[in-house]
């Protein structure tokens, strides 16, 4: 594989992984190699978006758990002693 390929994939996946000594280490290298700036700021973006993903399902999924306990169905027991 193409090292400025490489070095550029590495950038989105630090971004990703939350990996800040990575990302500064594949910035660095990117620099080293003459990779354009515009190059860098495209896998960033990328990176960003990849991780978007579970942050937004995870904000998702804690508003509908305040909804539920905001909101309970009908117990199974119909109010008896479990309750």
């Amino acid at each position: 594989m193409d090292p400025k390929i490489k070095e550029l994939i590495s950038i989105g996946a630090s971004i990703g992984a939350n990996c800040l000594p990575c990302l500064e280490w594949h910035y660095n290298k990117c620099i080293e190699l003459g990779i354009d700036k515009k190059d860098i700021k495209i896998a960033i973006e990328i990176g960003k978006k990849v991780k978007e993903r579970p942050n937004k399902d995870i904000a998702e999924i804690a508003d509908d758990l305040l909804n539920i306990n905001t909101n309970p169905a009908p117990c199974c027991c119909e109010g008896k002693s479990c309750c």
